[in-house]
């Protein structure tokens, strides 16, 4: 089954974060990672969304999209996004 990481994200540190923006997708493509949602005009239209920014990123399994989060070569790249930003992040199953 497909999987997919989702992540809500506030950045609060702009310029850094460019450096997040630059490198992640890569490392994403690497593991098989395809990104079909990376910010963009949006509206609530239920219940609340804490943060401005939303990011979605197929994965080919789940175990590859888990993978990818756990991997060592993501794990200085997410300290940027960490370090430069609020965010919610799930990895979850789909089709």
């Amino acid at each position: 089954m497909t999987g997919f990481a989702i992540f809500n994200i506030e950045v609060t540190n702009s310029e850094p974060y460019k450096e997040y923006i630059d490198k992640v997708k890569p490392i994403a493509e690497k593991f098989g990672g395809e990104y079909l949602v990376r910010g963009g005009t949006n509206q609530v239209v239920e219940g609340s969304w804490q943060h401005s920014r939303t990011v979605v990123i197929k994965f080919p399994t789940y175990d590859k999209a888990l993978e990818w989060y756990n991997s060592e070569e993501y794990k200085p790249v997410k300290q940027i996004r960490l370090d430069n930003s609020m965010s919610n992040g799930i990895i979850i199953q789909g089709t």
